[in-house]
């Protein structure tokens, strides 16, 4: 039997999750990439720090529910930094 087959619901939509949230964090280079192309220069869009965000919280999920400690750290302590960093966008624009 193969590993995909042996697989329960909850595994699979556990993969699912940790898949997304991979899919997301890593598309966040490529917005910036192309907007920066579009822009002519070196530049991070709002939409960076929404999928780092998002994505952030798929790969959290999927590490608590896997029990690593180191994951869960390294995303835990991005998601405030992503967040903070939209307060401050927020923050200067309202200013």
């Amino acid at each position: 039997m193969s590993y995909l087959n042996s697989l329960t619901i909850n595994e699979i939509t556990l993969l699912v999750i940790g898949f997304t949230g991979q899919g997301l964090f890593a598309s966040r280079f490529i917005v910036q990439w192309i907007y920066s192309e579009r822009i002519g220069q070196s530049s991070i869009p709002i939409i960076f720090w929404y999928l780092s965000i998002f994505g952030g919280l798929g790969l959290l999920t999927y590490a608590i529910f896997r029990q690593d400690p180191v994951i869960i750290v390294g995303q835990t302590f991005g998601i405030f930094i992503y967040l903070r960093n939209l307060i401050l966008i927020y923050k200067n624009k309202n200013e």
